[in-house]
């Protein structure tokens, strides 16, 4: 009961803040057109597969209409069947990094920040090691190495190097959490240095982990249009960084503001999403940023 009484009293203090109701609300915008994304593609996938159909009857790009109601790129391509495809790019992208990239911070904050001494010592220079890393130079090298842009090597590659702020940040609190009484007692009691980390510690920083999740898939959806635009990512995909880099490349950046306004506008409203259901849950995390 006294978690169930916990998660009901996170959702109340959640739902109280505007900010939080409005990012979950494009979030469940961006979800519907995941969803929605296949079911367009269904009705004819020789014209609306995003990245194999074209329409016969369209010759270059061309304005919204009817049967393509955000226009065509110029190679006949529906556009909004790209703009629903990426949508689900993005999430996976996302939510993927930032899961991973979380999960390998929140373990090595909670080890060294528990055990201390040499451990904490290794760690925490393995954390600097990584933070010092320029990321578009070691996509570009790890590119070159394996003669191919694959989605799944970017989300490798940034789960690696994406988990440095939660480690610091969750090691600081666990740092704090082990001077409790509590902790005290259930090291009294017998219990061991994993239970009181994952049973007694890792529980207290999950709102944290989560708020960090958050600000990992927002850095990821971004990184991943900056890499799209610039021709690094994987060109097998119909990702929105993908679409800005062929409208660049086909020479309608000014021509054909239909094309390229909407994958900017969404990577916007997505990243701003997970951004501002972060700042909700850092309210709830951090009491003195609650309205009184």
């Amino acid at each position: 009961m006294k978690i169930i009484r916990g998660k009901s009293k996170t959702w109340d203090l959640f739902i109280k803040s505007t900010l939080g109701k409005v990012g979950l609300g494009l979030l469940i915008t961006f979800a519907i057109m995941a969803v929605l994304s296949p079911i367009w593609i269904a009705r004819n996938p020789q014209i609306y597969d995003p990245l194999t159909g074209k329409d016969p009857n369209v010759f270059g790009s061309i304005p919204p209409t009817m049967a393509h109601p955000l226009g065509t790129d110029q190679l006949g391509r529906d556009l909004l069947s790209q703009l629903l495809k990426g949508s689900q790019i993005a999430f996976l992208v996302g939510i993927s990094v930032g899961v991973f990239s979380t999960s390998i911070g929140t373990l090595i904050g909670l080890i060294s920040g528990y055990y201390r001494g040499k451990i904490e010592i290794v760690l925490m220079r393995l954390t600097d090691i990584v933070m010092t890393l320029p990321l578009l130079p070691l996509l570009i090298v790890i590119s070159g190495i394996f003669g191919r842009k694959d989605i799944r090597m970017i989300v490798l590659v940034l789960s690696l190097a994406g988990w440095t702020l939660a480690a610091r940040v969750i090691r600081s609190q666990t740092l704090t959490l082990k001077e409790r009484p509590y902790i005290e007692s259930a090291r009294v009691s017998g219990a061991s240095n994993m239970r009181i980390i994952f049973k007694h510690i890792a529980p207290n920083i999950l709102p944290l982990t989560f708020l960090y999740m958050t600000i990992g898939v927002t850095y990821a959806i971004l990184t991943e249009a900056g890499l799209g635009f610039l021709g690094l990512s994987d060109p097998t995909i119909s990702s929105w960084g993908m679409m800005l880099q062929w409208c660049f490349m086909s020479g309608y950046t000014f021509k054909a503001l239909y094309w390229m306004i909407p994958p900017g506008l969404c990577i916007s409203a997505l990243a701003l999403s997970f951004y501002l259901v972060g700042y909700a849950m850092e309210e709830i995390v951090n009491p003195r940023l609650r309205e009184r």
